[in-house]
């Protein structure tokens, strides 16, 4: 097995970082193909075989999980060259970017953790695809139910649907950091994307929410008195003060604020529920 820190461009796909070439073989049409072992996520690595000149054609053989050894690469790579059919599926996208069958997401940091297909409370399906003319990386949204085609969403548009930052944000990293180099597919929209999504002060409400609605439900605190606690009261026709409790409610997504609850607050306005109004620290109730 030799060692490489080469980088491979196959049309249609990123730079990948090439671990070890484990074979270099004539095919039936004449034309030199290798089998490669690419650096895949969180330590994952896959087994593919392509054309030599030009990294096009690639296909996966195997994706080793983070535990598994290069030797099982080898032995995997002896069984696919004696036998007389080597069919295997097209290198894909989410195979640069996912983890193998069977390896547990866990997050570890700087690492990809998560599924390669996210799927929010309402069955609607999201994925990182190259599309478009001239190729593109998105965000795709689709609905198993409706039969419709797939459309481009923005990674902002998948966080809010899963109310979850993770594994959104790390999925897109680890993407745009795959594609970086390739001049054949464009990030430019999915990297600033993200980069709008770390730097945003419109924060998710979600764990604000919980934390309201466990005073109300455990503590038995009102949400008028959580209003007036943040200033924000109003007054009936004799002058009767209490909460603004329609405020509170639409800021952390409890109503529906033209037409579908808001999964989103301004950080100064979480800032002032979670320390004037339940009495937390704010980092308490942030979504990281």
């Amino acid at each position: 097995m030799t060692a490489s820190t080469s980088s491979a461009r196959a049309p249609g796909f990123p730079q990948a970082t090439v671990r070890a070439r484990l074979h270099v073989y004539e095919a039936e049409a004449g034309c030199a193909r290798e089998i490669v072992l690419l650096e895949g996520a969180r330590g994952s690595r896959l087994l593919v075989d392509r054309h030599a000149a030009g990294a096009g054609d690639a296909r996966l053989l195997a994706h080793l999980a983070r535990d598994e050894p290069d030797q099982n690469a080898m032995h995997v790579c002896r069984e696919y060259l004696a036998g007389s059919a080597r069919g295997c599926r097209r290198l894909r996208v989410e195979d640069l970017v996912g983890l193998p069958e069977g390896m547990p997401p866990l997050a570890v940091a700087g690492e990809v953790s998560g599924p390669s297909v996210l799927v929010d409370a309402a069955g609607i399906r999201y994925r990182l695809r190259v599309g478009g003319e001239p190729a593109e990386l998105r965000w795709r949204c689709e609905d198993p139910e409706s039969g419709r085609p797939s459309r481009p969403v923005s990674a902002r548009e998948v966080v809010a649907a899963l109310e979850d930052y993770e594994p959104v944000r790390a999925l897109t990293a680890a993407a745009v950091a795959a594609f970086r180099n390739d001049r054949q597919v464009s990030i430019a929209t999915l990297g600033l994307e993200l980069r709008r999504l770390e730097a945003s002060p419109i924060v998710l409400n979600r764990r604000l929410r919980e934390a309201v609605l466990d005073a109300v439900c455990r503590r038995g605190v009102s949400l008028s008195a959580i209003a007036i606690a943040c200033g924000r009261m109003k007054r009936d026709p004799r002058g009767n003060g209490s909460g603004e409790t329609s405020w509170l409610a639409r800021r952390v997504g409890l109503i529906a604020d033209g037409g579908a609850s808001n999964p989103w607050v301004h950080s100064d306005t979480l800032a002032l529920i979670a320390r004037d109004g339940l009495g937390v620290a704010p980092r308490e109730v942030e979504l990281g």
